[in-house]
This record gives structure tokens, C-alpha cells and sequence, in this order.
């Protein structure tokens, strides 16, 4: 039973109290897993454009910049780096200096935040020590990077000083999102308590990019709602509580992050995590494989507009039904096996259906063994096919024949999305409204010594765009270059 003060907690994160049961539901039920019918690859789902292609696309990407459509950079920027510095807390708690750490200690002077390490250590008037060292990075009486996130720690070395993965990202932005007026606009999620710090970095850099480039930037900031936590259970389902006595809520996932690109104004949106960056000499292949599947996009959205046009206005041959769904069969890779039993009217609505929706087109990277999801040709809850990109906890593993088809899928997804977001009416779409709301998944945590589940959202690339249309294209595997540990930084790609 709820108390007065559980709902006026509710009410103060914004979180009814149907919300709640129907998450406390899950818990119970679970989720299905999905059906699949194989893993996405070059002969099936995945393009990969001739040369030819290739140069029409950029062209096209070109020709829609020089337009008036609303182009924007979305950049998921709230993770802590805590993750990153795992081998040196531990080192700090142990004093055992593995293979990790003796790395980290022989290429210390390579690293950007070197000379602000060293200015910190003189400052203290500590000593040299390593465990000194990594003290002084890592706590708050030094660079405090332990407990910042990513994007504001200095990742690459540059003649005219270190870069931030936040001012790679503006950088990215004046190279391929810059529309004729020369504006340059870019959103960034961020965690409420380091917005300030966030905004203090823009303030400082972003004129002297704009001075280098010659674009003005639009900059903007959002935080995950409360509304989007997740109540978290004991193992019989009940509420968790803390020792406050309140409901514990926690962060959904990046799937939450679904209300803050809802709530942005562009008509084109680059997704692309914080930690994808890379240095200046290396960075024409990522813009041209950038504006390549922007090309894409805009082409195979501009023709799904001109046969919803003629949709609308009624006067079409069965001929013309035909050619609209080979384009979605073919080119957006939507499949109906039922389709020949729909008379032309029951046609018309079914086809209008499946093109208005958001459409995104997804670079993938050939499979190197980088842990996360993949592409993948799913089952969706009205039985039709279409493209979705899959997590490992979304596929039943004591399925030996789609866990073979985890195991052997050709390619990876790098994060790597554009996306169109208004209908052919100029509308924005409702983004929450194509959200597959039985692709959340359940994992089990802790949290004062005890046992709790935590329930996580349809991951903003997974199951909250699954009812999008969809398009892979192969980019090169130079243009996935993350940093998930620190001694990443030491890759030739960041160096």
C-alpha cells in the first residue's frame, strides 16, 4: 500500500501511480524475448554503397545543407568516467601493479592531462610517486577525473593545448552539421550537478572554435527527467525502500534519453556517444562516412515523402502500390508476409502506415569481438520484419539458434545514428509514441548490503526506436574509436 508521503513523492518526480504498477508488473512478468529471423549482414539488411552511390549520397547531404532543414548533434554526455579509471582505484586499494597499470605508469607524459596532472602534484608539493600520481588523479584534492564525466576530461594533445571530448564534438559539428547560415547547433545530456561545468567549458572554448571554423554554435543542454526513473524491487516485487523509507527510483538507462531528443526542434539529428572521438589528422574519413549516411538518409527520406504524397492524394495505380512496397521491402528493409491478402484500399493504409514513421539510418562496423549489440532482422508485435538493433540481454541465449546468430553476426553497432524526425508535413513526430515498450530488460543490484532488481528502459538505439523505420550502412572501423578504459587513450587513434 501507498502512503500520503509515497505519493506525494510520486507526484513530485512526476511518476503516476499507474506508472509505477505497470513497472512493478514487469518485475512479475518479465520480458518477452524477441523473435528473430537472423542476424543482419551485407546480403541481408546491411548497405553497402557502390562508389558511385557513394558520391550521389554526399552530394545529396551537400545539396539538403544548403536548404533550410534544421540540422543538430546529439551527444549523450551524462556517464560518469568512473569505469574508465577501474584498473587505477583498484591499484590505489592493492598497490599490485599488473600488466594495466605498469602500461598507465610507462606512458604517463603521453597522456593530454599530463601537464595538468603535474601542475596539480607540484602544487601539493607531494611526491612523484605513482600511487601519488594517481591519487592526484583521480580524487578531488587533485583533477578530480574519478569522479567527473568524460566529456570533460582532457582526451587528445594539441600544438595550441588538450582537447576535451565535448570540443572534438563541436569540432565534428562545424565539419559535417553546418547548415548555410553557418549555424552549428549541438545538445548535450548532461547529469544535473556537473551542467555547471559543462557550461563553463562552453563558455570558454566555443568562440575560439567559431573563430577557427567560421560557424556560430547553438549549444544546448538537457538532463534525464525524474519522470523516467525506474522503480526498483525486492525479490518478491515489492517496492524497495531505502533507509529513508522512500520508494527507491533509479536512472532508466539511455533509453530514457527518448523524451529529451523528443523535446529538441531540428528536422535531422546526429546521435554519437561522447567517447567516439578521435584526432584532427584522422578525422576526414569519419566526416565523409558522417555526411555519407546523412546523404542516405535524405535521399530514401525524400522518396518516402513523394509516395505518401501520392498516397494522400488517392490517385494511384495498383503498379505504384507495387513500387512502394519493394521501396520498403527493398530499401527500408520492412517485410509483411501477408501483404498479398490486403485489397488496394486496406494496401493504401497499411503502406502509409509503415512510411510515416521516423526514419534513421545506422552506421555498422564489421565485428572485431567489441562487446554490445548488434544488427539483427526481428519480429515486431504486428508480425511484420524490420531491422532492429539488439543487446545480448534482449535475445534468449538458450535459444541455440539465435545465440548462434549473436555469436556469428558480421557486424557491430558503434553508435553511430542520423535521424529524421518530422513527417512529410513538416510535423514533428511523437518519438515516445514508436517505443517498444516490452524490450526493457531486468537486472539484479544491491544497494545497503541488500538485494534489489533494477529495471532498465528500451535502450534509447534498441527497443526505443523500434518502431522506426530503419536503414544499416557499413562505415569503416576507423570511425568506432572509444575510449572505455584510460590506457585507451594511448591508441594511436587518440594520440
Amino acid at each position: 500500500m501507498l502512503t500520503q508521503e509515497d505519493k506525494d513523492f510520486l507526484a513530485e518526480k512526476g511518476i503516476s501511480e499507474e506508472k509505477l504498477n505497470a513497472q512493478l508488473d514487469c518485475f512479475k512478468t518479465g520480458f518477452p524475448w524477441l523473435k528473430l529471423t537472423g542476424a543482419a549482414s551485407p546480403d541481408n539488411g546491411i548497405t553497402i554503397p557502390s562508389e558511385a552511390e557513394k558520391q550521389g549520397y554526399l552530394a545529396a547531404w551537400d545539396a539538403y545543407l544548403d536548404g533550410s532543414g534544421k540540422v543538430m548533434k546529439f551527444v549523450p554526455a551524462s556517464g560518469a568516467a568512473s569505469r574508465m579509471f577501474k584498473n587505477l582505484f583498484e591499484f590505489l586499494d592493492n598497490g599490485e601493479k599488473t600488466e594495466f597499470i605498469q602500461k598507465f605508469e610507462n606512458h604517463l607524459t603521453r597522456f593530454a592531462f599530463f601537464d595538468d596532472l603535474k601542475a596539480a602534484i607540484d602544487k601539493n608539493g607531494s611526491d612523484e610517486s605513482l600511487q601519488t600520481a594517481i591519487a592526484t588523479l583521480l580524487n578531488e584534492e587533485g583533477l578530480s577525473y574519478g569522479k567527473l564525466p568524460k566529456g570533460l576530461l582532457k582526451f587528445h594533445k594539441y600544438e595550441d593545448g588538450a582537447r576535451t571530448p565535448v570540443e572534438e564534438h563541436l569540432v565534428e559539428g562545424a565539419l559535417y552539421a553546418g547548415g548555410k547560415n553557418g549555424q552549428v547547433m549541438v545538445h548535450f545530456t548532461v547529469s544535473p550537478e556537473h551542467r555547471p561545468l559543462f557550461e563553463a567549458l562552453m563558455a570558454k572554448v566555443a568562440p575560439k572554435y567559431e573563430e577557427k571554423f567560421g560557424v556560430k554554435y547553438a549549444v544546448s543542454f538537457s538532463e534525464q527527467k525524474a519522470s523516467t526513473d525506474t522503480v526498483a524491487a525486492n525479490p518478491d516485487n515489492t517496492p524497495f525502500r531505502g533507509k529513508d523509507g522512500k520508494i527507491l527510483f533509479r536512472p532508466g538507462g539511455h533509453g530514457a534519453l527518448i523524451e529529451n531528443l523528443n523535446d529538441l526542434d531540428a528536422d535531422i539529428i546526429f546521435i554519437k556517444n561522447i567517447d567516439n572521438v578521435v584526432q584532427d589528422r584522422l578525422k576526414a574519413e569519419t566526416v565523409e562516412y558522417k555526411k555519407l549516411i546523412a546523404g542516405v538518409l535524405v535521399s530514401k527520406q525524400k522518396k518516402a515523402f513523394e509516395y505518401l504524397e501520392l498516397l494522400d492524394s488517392g490517385r494511384y495505380a495498383h503498379a505504384q502500390l507495387e513500387n512502394i512496397i519493394r521501396f520498403l521491402r527493398d530499401e527500408l528493409s520492412c517485410r509483411n508476409p501477408e501483404l498479398k491478402e490486403l485489397e488496394d484500399a486496406e494496401l493504401a493504409i497499411y503502406l502509409k502506415k509503415k512510411l510515416n514513421r521516423p526514419m534513421r539510418v545506422c552506421g555498422m562496423v564489421k565485428n572485431v569481438g567489441e562487446p554490445g549489440g548488434g544488427p539483427f532482422l526481428a519480429y515486431n508485435q504486428d508480425g511484420t520484419i524490420n531491422l532492429q538493433i539488439l543487446e545480448s540481454s534482449q535475445i534468449d541465449t538458450n535459444n541455440t539458434k539465435y545465440l548462434k546468430m549473436f555469436q556469428n553476426g558480421t557486424h557491430f553497432n558503434p553508435v553511430d545514428l542520423v535521424c529524421a524526425v518530422k513527417d512529410y508535413k513538416g510535423n514533428k513526430f511523437d518519438l515516445t509514441k514508436y517505443v517498444d515498450h516490452q524490450t526493457g530488460f531486468i537486472s539484479n543490484k544491491s544497494k545497503d548490503g541488500k538485494e534489489l532488481k533494477a529495471l532498465e528502459l528500451p535502450g534509447l538505439w534498441n527497443g526505443a526506436m523500434s518502431d522506426w523505420n530503419t536503414i544499416f550502412v557499413e562505415v569503416p572501423l576507423g570511425t568506432f574509436n572509444p575510449v572505455k578504459t584510460v590506457n585507451d587513450l594511448l591508441r594511436e587513434q587518440h594520440q
